[in-house]
């Protein structure tokens, strides 16, 4: 599978631009993934394709970011590092088929909703929401491709939420997170396993930084494994 492509997909900018077969993407400053340079393929002037990425992001305000995993541009990781980029946020890809007697284990009744609602938001966002006032742009970026979002409620509150987004015979799983005070009940496995069944698929893949060993023991369970790597370079 190209995880990279399928990342990008996933989590859509909701600006891009292509220069030479790089993505420049830009959504606000919220998260690197959806603001930092997809650089595929081998440019013809990959000096002069850095420039022209380090002015798009200096015009938006931004850091310039670069996204290198493993369908980068030969040479480039070592390019940005004697530029003076730090390397930044290394990411784990995890794919698996989900274990089928798991799929059909009796669990919490999760909430399966087309689009995130404000309790999914919020939930979402006390956890993993390290932008700020970037909540619009966060569900910008969330609702620019077609997804299910899932909640295990408790007296009308999200404990535990994800997002799954189909994308042809595989399924990707983001924004897994749940509420401190409500970890070590298996609710984020509950909410995965809702999602793949109502998926219809046992496919799929998910992402999460290389220093959580809780979460990929949690998805080492349900059948993922290590299958691509990504990291940030960072100006």
């Amino acid at each position: 599978m190209d995880f990279d492509m399928l990342v990008h997909e996933a989590w859509p900018a909701y600006e891009q631009r292509v220069y030479d077969g790089w993505v420049l993407r830009y959504a606000g400053g919220v998260t690197k993934r959806a603001n930092s340079v997809l650089a595929l393929g081998r440019p013809v002037d990959r000096g002069g394709a850095i420039e022209t990425a380090e002015r798009f992001y200096r015009e938006r305000g931004q850091r310039c970011v670069f996204s290198v995993g493993l369908g980068a541009a030969p040479g480039l990781d070592e390019e940005l590092e004697a530029r003076g980029y730090e390397l930044v946020d290394p990411t784990l890809v995890m794919a698996g088929s989900l274990r089928p007697e798991a799929l059909d284990e009796a669990a919490p009744e999760v909430r399966i909703e087309e689009r995130p609602w404000p309790g999914w938001l919020e939930t979402w966002w006390a956890v993993d929401g390290r932008f700020g006032s970037g909540l619009q742009d966060a569900e910008r970026i969330c609702t620019g491709v077609p997804a299910w979002y899932g909640a295990y409620e408790e007296d009308g509150v999200a404990l535990a939420v994800g997002r799954a987004v189909p994308q042809g015979d595989t399924l990707g799983i983001y924004c897994m997170a749940t509420l401190p005070e409500a970890r070590r009940r298996g609710l984020a496995r509950a909410v995965l396993r809702a999602l793949a069944r109502h998926a219809g698929t046992d496919s799929a893949y998910l992402v999460t930084t290389a220093p959580n060993q809780a979460a990929q023991a949690l998805y080492r369970g349900e059948g993922f494994e290590i299958a691509g790597r990504y990291h940030y370079r960072v100006r």
